[in-house]
């Protein structure tokens, strides 16, 4: 592994103090405590580790998950499990996700992108897109057990499902995934807007995107418009552009905090970091479309732009999560980003202190 800067002792000594309370409340302040990259293309126990599009700690065992979003091109669907250990991020294990008959995924039917611990059970929750391009399928937020064995199906809410005039774009599906109020709520939220909603972020323009609140057993308490900023940039090649939710965490008192990825062909990536809280929203599950609709978004605060930090580079970050408590009383807070398995791009393991 390349390190490119030491992080490990940080959340290492963040793991002995792990059950200190909370900072004060207080405005946000949010420095850069480290960065570390995995060399492209590195071969793990039969697999090629790239395409890290979630991550989750487990702070009972110190444990890290990621999930991978191979479509079982290369090798089937999967996740990983690591640790912070002398001094780098180590991989300890990975694992097949399989379907309810206990097969791993055929290419091309599943497109995984967030993942995360259950406190209740040790199980993992994680989300997959479906797909539009090719056929019709749904996307999916499924349990598995630690072993990747499937444990079990979250229903969707219905306006989520792929039909030919509505539903999801294709590839702007369900990006985030987290578990709320000490796991008795799944929240979940699209990359993008759906077909009736309107158009994908351009320069000019933003977008709304929707993000759902459900028991662990499906029922919909509540759907929010979240508004999306405009792309940051235009293409000097007119290539691809868009803005769009690659992670969601929860956070304290009802808050959640809100990953935004901007990409533009010949440009690069944005991303931002946001905080929103749906205490004043209109819940939209029942407005068949955003589309001038007279809604009340999801009001959001901006938290911080990896742009203003001093990072090697801002890559395609896709997964957030919290990390052990930082002896100074700060939570860490962990980034992954996805490489795409290009080796122009590259796998970080970016570590913020946030108060």
């Amino acid at each position: 592994m390349a390190k490119k800067i030491a992080l490990s002792g940080v959340l290492a000594a963040g793991l002995l103090v792990a059950a200190a309370a909370p900072a004060t409340a207080g405005p946000d302040r949010v420095e850069l405590v480290g960065e570390t990259t995995l060399p492209h293309a590195m071969q793990f126990d039969g697999t090629t580790v790239g395409g890290l599009s979630g991550i989750d700690y487990n702070p009972q065992t110190g444990e890290w998950v990621l999930i991978s979003d191979d479509r079982s091109d290369k090798q089937p669907a999967r996740i990983y499990t690591g640790r912070f250990e002398a001094g780098e991020f180590r991989l300890t294990g990975t694992n097949p996700l399989l379907r309810p008959d206990g097969t791993t995924y055929p290419q091309g039917t599943v497109d995984p992108e967030d993942v995360r611990w259950d406190p209740w059970t040790g199980e993992i929750w994680w989300t997959s897109e479906g797909e539009r391009a090719q056929q019709l399928i749904d996307p999916t937020v499924r349990r598995a057990k630690a072993d990747g064995s499937f444990a079990g199906d979250l229903p969707i809410a219905d306006n989520l499902r792929m039909r030919p005039e509505t539903g999801p774009k294709q590839n702007e599906v369900l990006e985030g995934l987290t578990l709320a109020q000490g796991g008795s709520l799944v929240v979940s939220a699209m990359e993008g807007p759906l077909i009736e909603d309107g158009e994908s972020p351009t320069a000019e323009h933003g977008a709304l995107s929707r993000i759902t609140v459900q028991t662990r057993h499906g029922r919909v308490l509540g759907q929010y418009a979240y508004p999306l900023d405009p792309v940051f940039a235009e293409s000097p090649t007119g290539g691809f552009a868009n803005n769009g939710v690659t992670a969601i965490l929860a956070d304290r008192g009802g808050d959640h905090l809100v990953l935004e990825r901007s990409f533009v062909t010949g440009v690069g990536n944005s991303v931002r970091l946001y905080r929103v809280n749906p205490r004043s929203a209109t819940d939209v599950r029942d407005v068949d479309s955003l589309a001038g609709a007279d809604v009340r978004p999801l009001r959001k605060e901006l938290v911080a732009d990896l742009g203003d930090f001093d990072l090697s580079t801002v890559d395609n970050v896709e997964g957030m999560t919290w990390g052990p408590w930082l002896p100074d009383g700060r939570r860490s807070l962990v980034l992954v980003s996805d490489d795409n398995f290009s080796p122009t791009q590259t796998t970080q393991l970016i570590t913020l202190a946030l108060r």
